[in-house]
């Protein structure tokens, strides 16, 4: 597998000054009828010409020679490399790429809706410009099929809060499909720096059952915390009450009592309290 490393190159100022005076040499040459010594400067500065190259910061300029890789060159500026080779300029921007709208299953076969944005630079122009075609296409392509294996590996959400899931865990799948996707853009010399879900939804054909059923479990999770609590309360009440000898209660008041109380605490309208004031007939 090929690896980035510096072409041969010398400071561009200086060897536009150095071609210069190679063409005032060829010049002054012919003026004197001295033709060898003129071709010689003349072709000197011909291939020192050639080799004129101009790097744009965040660039890297990969330079071939006869179908050889020669080195890349990340120098910014004007410099002179190889002569006649050629020269492909690959960018080393931070940039960003909005994956489409996939529909796959979760891990409970669920039609889910999942996008993503993928933030990524190249570090290494010689594998992105060699080990594979098109390494911006190879990106997307790559970013989808790690989206659709982490997306596949999860449930989309759970009110039971005792997995992760898509929906309710974003940071730690965002992190696993970072990784995923780094090992496999290692390849192409490409560095994540970053991914975010976009977009997260159940598909249209189920999305309003979906919709009942998430309704439904909250409303049961609502109301096993409900009872949860209303049952420490009583408990708390019914302690706190025998322990400062507030009232003394046999068995059967005590089970009325806690009944009462679960009532007005786990009922969804405020209890209506009945007074007792006696009867009509004594």
């Amino acid at each position: 597998m090929l690896q980035e490393r510096k072409a041969w190159t010398i400071n561009g100022y200086l060897g536009i000054l150095l071609i210069v005076l190679l063409l005032g040499l060829t010049a002054f040459t012919f003026f004197q009828e001295q033709f060898v010594v003129g071709v010689i400067a003349l072709l000197i500065a011909i291939l020192l010409g050639s080799g004129i190259t101009l790097v744009q910061p965040n660039q890297s300029v990969v330079v071939t020679f006869l179908g050889k890789y020669m080195g890349s060159i990340r120098q910014e500026g004007v410099v002179i490399t190889i002569p006649f080779t050629a020269r492909r300029v690959v960018s080393l921007r931070v940039r960003n790429f909005n994956s489409k709208k996939l529909k796959v299953n979760d891990v409970n076969g669920n039609p889910i809706e999942i996008a993503a944005v993928i933030v990524f630079k190249v570090t290494d122009s010689a594998k992105a410009v060699f080990e594979v075609d098109r390494y911006e296409q190879f990106v997307e392509i790559q970013s989808e099929t790690a989206i659709r294996a982490v997306a596949t590996k999860y449930p989309y959400d759970t009110f039971e809060n005792v997995e992760l899931t898509l929906r309710g865990n974003a940071e730690e799948v965002s992190g696993e499909l970072a990784s995923d996707l780094q090992d496999r853009l290692e390849v192409a010399g490409v560095e994540i720096i970053e991914t975010r879900l976009t977009h997260l939804a159940y598909s249209t054909e189920i999305a309003q059952a979906m919709l009942q059923r998430q309704q439904a479990d909250a409303i049961i999770a609502a109301r096993r915390k409900i009872v949860e609590g209303a049952v420490g309360m009583v408990q708390d009440a019914i302690e706190q009450l025998e322990k400062e000898n507030i009232v003394d209660l046999d068995e059967e008041r005590r089970v009325a009592m806690i009944n009462n109380l679960l009532v007005s605490i786990v009922a969804d309208h405020g209890a209506q309290p009945v007074i007792n004031t006696g009867t009509l007939y004594q």
